[in-house]
């Protein structure tokens, strides 16, 4: 590993964590007229880990270091891999220091670690953003999230016994950033994504200091300053393709000149008109971590959370979820999207460009094998995969009021959507009628009285053109599975419906052919998750097709 030997009364090595193995039999130096020292140093021990013993001669001619024991002729360590740790990870000065932990016991990786905010931060800011918009300049002092977010950061800067300074000017800023939403009453999607960029920036750099600290050279870096470009959307920029070069000229420039663990802000960009801070949405951290990944070109990328990896269902619904060992980038893309908290729904696409594994670890438990993505697996013995719950979701029922085949009748329901910005999420059509489902993420982020007025005014432009039927209070039941056993999935599943009485509204297999969804009332949900893990991961697959062949005559698969 890297030793950079520093000539001085005494000879000390650099980083324990990331050196340079060298095999210099003799570096000869040409003379120079300034050069006038003597030195003679014996049995220096280059690192704790290497315990080898050289041997310095310096004159003004030459440098021989002479070897005692073998070591390998290796290039300069190259950054291997990304680790992304989420707020849970991160929460307290505690589990900083486990993560730092966790870090250093990897000798053989040069990582680059990507955090988000500490624990509930960014709720904490969102909530005292809003707070400031009515409780007048003079009441921000008193704002309770506000308080909380100071008392965090201080103890835990006291904790790790990190210099206050790192954060302080960010703590003052925050404050002064407050007052201003205060004063002008309002607090717009630009302010937001500045607001909540307070988390990142101060977590990255209380960890930096800590690592530097603890003798694990290490640097911070806000995402918004070494190239994530994006999108002037604010609360849900897209990362743009100039990112990737850019990414890559700042973190291997730094790491080529003087190496150390580079510490990057998750979450954040810059917006490409208006060089302002801008957020990739919810979870978006991944994104910052496969980006990276992708525009060094890294061997795996690893993602750090709360959970043993990609389980078979929410544990919180049912206990009894297992991880699962092995995903595609397509499978867990659904997962993603269709509501698993695990994965940021775009994260996957940069890892899957790159064709670089994607591997899903618990930070409390880092012992558990964890998930990993990869482009393809075995599907030879896989019927279902997981299932995933999407609560909360409006579904609309359409049918057009002109005769059969009417012209851009689909063409005019879509661009409604489009105008209002909302997003559909599960569509199934036939020529006269349309039923889909709204992506309830679009509503959430807007108060209560705009949600109403939104859907109220889609209904009423629908109207127009259609007969409209709109349905609250529904859920997507995802079942992501292997295509190749399609027939046996839906089988199954619908049995365990039946079985429990429960009607089915809506059904569509989407394109990727790996997710079929199911549209059932949110208080039959649950239940139906429960039963259906039972039968799908409690019951062999031997079963399941027995069921099957005892049920029709012949096996579906």
């Amino acid at each position: 590993m890297a030793n950079a030997l520093q000539f001085s009364a005494t000879v000390q090595a650099a980083s324990p964590v990331f050196s340079k193995r060298m095999h210099c039999q003799s570096l000869r130096h040409r003379p120079s007229p300034p050069l006038n020292y003597n030195l003679v140093a014996t049995s220096l021990v280059l690192s704790k880990r290497s315990r080898r013993a050289f041997k310095v001669s310096c004159e003004a001619a030459s440098v021989d270091l002479l070897e005692t024991n073998k070591i390998d002729n290796e290039a300069e360590k190259k950054i291997t891999c990304v680790m992304k740790f989420g707020g849970s990870s991160v929460a307290s000065a505690e589990r900083m220091r486990e993560v730092a932990e966790l870090i250093l016991s990897f000798p053989n990786e040069s990582p680059v670690i990507v955090l988000s905010a500490m624990g509930k931060t960014t709720n904490k800011l969102l909530l005292a953003g809003e707070k400031a918009v009515s409780c007048g300049v003079t009441n921000v002092d008193s704002i309770e999230e506000l308080s909380f977010i100071k008392e965090l950061h201080n103890r835990t800067v006291k904790e790790l016994e990190v210099d206050e300074s790192v954060i302080a000017k960010h703590l003052e800023e925050l404050e002064q950033l407050l007052k201003g939403i205060a004063m002008m009453k309002e607090l717009t999607p630009r302010t937001r994504d500045y607001l909540v960029s307070f988390g990142e920036c101060m977590s990255t750099r209380i960890f930096a200091a800590y690592m530097n600290k603890i003798g694990a050279k290490a640097r911070q870096y806000d995402a918004f300053e070494i190239g994530f470009i994006t999108t002037d959307d604010f609360t849900n920029a897209d990362i743009l393709e100039a990112t990737y070069p850019a990414v890559a000229k700042s973190l291997h420039g730094d790491w080529i000149s003087d190496p150390a663990i580079p510490i990057v802000t998750g979450f954040l960009g810059k917006g490409w008109r208006s060089c302002a801070i801008t957020t990739l949405g919810r979870g978006g951290s991944d994104l910052t971590a496969t980006t990276i990944g992708k525009a060094l070109g890294l061997s795996e990328i690893q993602v750090w959370k709360d959970v043993d990896g990609v389980l078979t269902c929410d544990p919180n619904i049912y206990p009894h979820a297992e991880p699962v060992p092995y995903l595609t980038f397509d499978e867990a893309a659904e997962l993603a999207y269709f509501g698993a908290q695990v994965l940021h729904p775009q994260s996957m696409r940069p890892a899957r460009e790159a064709d670089i594994p994607v591997r899903v670890k618990n930070s409390y438990n880092p012992n558990a094998p964890g998930t990993l993505i990869t482009r393809a697996r075995d599907m030879s013995k896989a019927v279902l995969t997981s299932i995933v719950l999407k609560r909360n979701v409006t579904m609309l029922d359409i049918a057009s009021t002109r005769m059969l085949g009417q012209f851009g009748f689909l063409a005019k329901v879509f661009s409604t959507f489009e105008d209002l910005g909302i997003s559909v999420d599960v569509v199934a059509t036939s020529e006269v009628s349309i039923s889909l489902t709204l992506d309830p993420s679009k509503l959430w982020s807007r108060e209560l009285i705009q949600q109403a007025s939104e859907l109220d005014h889609v209904v009423e432009e629908l109207e127009k053109i259609a007969v409209v039927n709109l349905l609250q209070r529904r859920s997507i039941i995802s079942l992501i599975g292997n295509v190749q056993r399609s027939s046996l999935i839906l089988e199954k599943a619908f049995h365990v419906l039946r079985t429990l009485g429960v009607n089915v509204q809506m059904i569509s297999q989407g394109a990727s052919k790996v997710n079929i969804s199911l549209i059932v009332n949110d208080d039959e949900a649950e239940q139906c998750v429960k039963s259906l893990h039972k039968a799908f991961f409690e019951t062999d697959i031997s079963e399941l097709e027995w069921e099957c062949v005892s049920g029709n005559g012949s096996a579906s698969t």
